[in-house]
């Protein structure tokens, strides 16, 4: 199966956001990793209805006038990585949650690395919001779009760095 894609611009770089029919599957970084996120082959289509409906709602989230997102999402991965995504949906605009919290949340406590693997196979940045997970000690870690643009959407969202 095939996917849509578009580039739209952004404050912390050129996004290109991947649709497949029933949902958004990807919103991939500017020096995103190719193998990160597969997706198989691509094509642009700039009118793709689900790709302007996320433009438009990171768009808006970026110019401070949205804190959830609607779009429908379609996500490829295996039962503990859609479970730690669901986890990261739950996390509050603004606030954060450690990876240990995560592992806890999702049932599996002694499970905070595996956790923040399936963090950084999580295909739609921003929308599911992995950038709100930090270290246990409150630092930014790993982050697929970089740590200032991790920095950069906590900021936007208010969050009060400790460290």
């Amino acid at each position: 199966m095939g996917c849509a894609y578009k580039i739209m611009g952004s404050p912390v770089g050129q996004l290109k956001l991947v649709a497949r029919d029933d949902g958004l599957a990807a919103v991939l970084w500017e020096n995103d990793d190719p193998n990160r996120v597969k997706l198989g082959e691509l094509s642009r289509r700039v009118d793709h209805p689900l790709l302007l409906q996320a433009e438009t709602e990171l768009t808006e989230y970026f110019n401070g006038k949205r804190t959830a997102f609607s779009v429908p999402l379609d996500l490829v991965g295996t039962d503990f990585q859609k479970k730690v995504w669901g986890a990261l949906q739950g996390i509050p605009f603004g606030e954060t949650q450690t990876y240990a919290d995560l592992a806890k949340i999702i049932g599996s406590p002694k499970a905070s690395r595996a956790v923040g693997a399936a963090i950084g196979k999580n295909p739609v940045s921003i929308i599911t919001p992995c950038h709100r997970a930090i270290g246990s000690d409150g630092s930014l870690t790993g982050f697929a779009g970089g740590l200032d643009a991790k920095r950069f959407l906590l900021a936007l969202e208010g969050y009060r760095f400790l460290i």
